[in-house]
């Protein structure tokens, strides 16, 4: 594993967040093994998969950055690259407008907030009224453009917590992609939310996978990893709290 400060923090995640980002890595949208994954084959997978996670954090962290880097490049230095490189490529893939100077943690809520925003295209007209009364938003123009610019701005400017934000999108993505969602408590608001943006999002997905299918492949396994840990960062941040 090439040394990376950004996925430390994977050492201390919950098993079963873990689990998904490890099926993000391993399996493709049919449920089979990735032509180019290792981690299956590896006796750490063996012995940990998939009760015992925490145990291999270091694994999954390499086969992460294995994906994020040329694969050429990798059979002959046999390291990837590191989690804020597969970032901004994530970031340039999906227009995200962000500044690389700035923190790892700042580029990743600039990427759940292009989500979000692009999200509110698809939405119908009754999820986006619901949405607009939920957060006691007022809205100058009482149509669905009028709505839509309203939203945009109560998410840029902090009308969903980073953690809430984080939840939305990598339940949205897990149940694309996965057919199940996170696994934690949710109070009657987040739940709404997510039920709000599941269908949107899921959209998004779909789309996305057609576009990254002629991009190039490994970002199927690069954008949803990447949403997954700033999933599991927000959540360990908010249990140190």
């Amino acid at each position: 594993m090439k040394e990376d400060k950004d996925l430390e923090f994977l050492a201390f995640c919950k098993n079963e967040d873990l689990q998904i980002l490890v099926d993000y890595l391993t399996t493709d949208k049919d449920g089979k093994k990735r032509y180019l994954e290792t981690l299956t084959k590896s006796n750490a997978y063996l012995q940990c998969y998939p009760n015992h996670l925490t145990s291999m954090w270091e694994d999954i962290a390499n086969e992460f950055q294995l994906f994020g880097g040329n694969t050429i490049v990798n059979c002959i230095r046999k390291t990837g690259v590191t989690y804020r490189t597969i970032l901004f490529e994530v970031c340039d893939r999906m227009k995200v407008n962000y500044n690389k100077e700035a923190s790892t943690e700042m580029i990743e809520e600039y990427l759940l907030q292009k989500i979000l925003t692009d999200s509110l295209e698809q939405m119908t007209v009754e999820d986006m009224q619901k949405l607009v009364d939920e957060m006691n938003i007022k809205t100058q123009i009482p149509t669905k453009q009028g709505m839509i610019i309203a939203l945009q701005m109560a998410i840029r400017n902090g009308g969903f917590a980073p953690y809430k934000m984080a939840v939305i999108v990598a339940n949205a993505v897990a149940q694309t992609l996965l057919g199940r969602g996170l696994s934690l408590a949710l109070n009657a608001g987040l739940a709404k939310y997510i039920s709000v943006f599941a269908g949107p999002i899921g959209w998004l997905v779909t789309v996305l996978w057609t576009l990254v299918d002629v991009a190039g492949p490994a970002y199927r396994v690069t954008i949803p990893s990447v949403i997954q840990v700033i999933y599991m960062r927000r959540r360990s941040q908010m249990l140190l709290k």
